[in-house]
């Protein structure tokens, strides 16, 4: 079996009498997107901190690609790129010199360092930047400039931390297109409190709540977490409140204005064909059902309380 490419054994961290992190355990063995979804304040960017060797964590072991996080930092350093929740730019630095900068800090050897440069201009699509200041770039380059210098030395191991955060919609799928590439050649942690976020880009969730994990699994495992749990119904003809109440499945009703209305119901199953078969036969005229899902707080709920029994 191939070594991990991160290790994370017992990691908790301690602020003042507070702990952030709890006995955190996982392995990365291969390439892609892992994503750490939780609320804020749950332990995210301490855990990201952590692995980096921004802070040293009270209790628990690191090992990036076999070695050692804690005892041989720089060593293990050289193998981790990341892009923290505020990007470290330098605003009166063009791009061409700040991302020369990183590369002189991460010990990149000097003969290299233009050929590694020009390599992530062109990936993070900012060649035609170079030489812009980083303050006259909009947020979406200068997340683009982080997320450069967070690879400029082709570390094993990506972590970024809140990436899409602040950035317009078109720029949050040009950001996503550009993690994906990442992700083709090295391992990408990323974090996040949206969940539109993981499921469009992560192979792998991990879920954190008040320092704690909650949930490991695949995208898929995550989703069937996720299940429906109300639809809402547009009745031309709606009936009395009563008489959809009475459909069996149904446990409750809400009127959400006009010709709306919001069903809840235990078992997603049969429960809308019941609705149209009854729509049907009373004339209640149905023209939409939209099927609901469980807000982000009510899976982060269930699945504490499936941890805690």
């Amino acid at each position: 079996m191939n070594e991990p490419i991160v290790s994370v054994k017992g990691l908790s961290h301690q602020y003042s009498v507070q702990w952030a992190v709890k006995d955190i355990n996982f392995e990365l063995t291969k390439n892609g997107i892992y994503g750490l979804l939780g609320p804020n304040g749950a332990g995210k960017s301490t855990i990201m901190n952590i692995m980096c060797g921004v802070i040293k964590q009270t209790h628990g072991e690191i090992f990036i690609k076999g070695i050692s996080l804690g005892e041989h930092p720089e060593q293990a350093k050289r193998h981790i790129g990341f892009l923290p929740q505020q990007p470290p730019l330098q605003n009166d630095l063009t791009v061409e010199e700040f991302l020369i900068h990183a590369a002189n800090i991460r010990l990149m050897e000097s003969s290299k360092v233009k050929a590694a440069v020009d390599e992530v201009l062109v990936k993070c699509g900012i060649s035609h930047f170079r030489r812009r200041l980083i303050r006259n770039l909009s947020g979406g380059y200068q997340q683009r400039v982080g997320i450069a210098q967070a690879i400029i030395h082709k570390p094993d191991f990506v972590v970024l931390d809140e990436p899409t955060n602040g950035l317009d919609p078109n720029q949050i799928l040009e950001v996503r297109g550009l993690i994906r590439e990442i992700a083709e050649e090295r391992t990408v942690v990323l974090s996040t409190h949206i969940l539109q976020e993981v499921q469009a880009l992560c192979d792998h969730i991990w879920m954190i709540n008040e320092g704690s994990m909650i949930f490991s699994g695949s995208l898929d495992e995550f989703d069937n977490h996720i299940v429906p749990n109300t639809l809402v119904v547009s009745l031309v003809a709606a009936p009395p409140v009563a008489e959809l109440l009475a459909i069996p499945g149904v446990v409750d009703v809400e009127s959400l204005g006009g010709i709306r209305y919001r069903i809840s119901f235990t078992d997603a199953q049969d429960v809308i064909e019941r609705v149209v078969e009854t729509s049907v036969a009373q004339k209640w005229r149905l023209i939409e059902v939209v099927l609901e899902k469980n807000s982000l707080e009510t899976v982060f709920a269930e699945l504490t309380k499936k941890k805690s029994k």
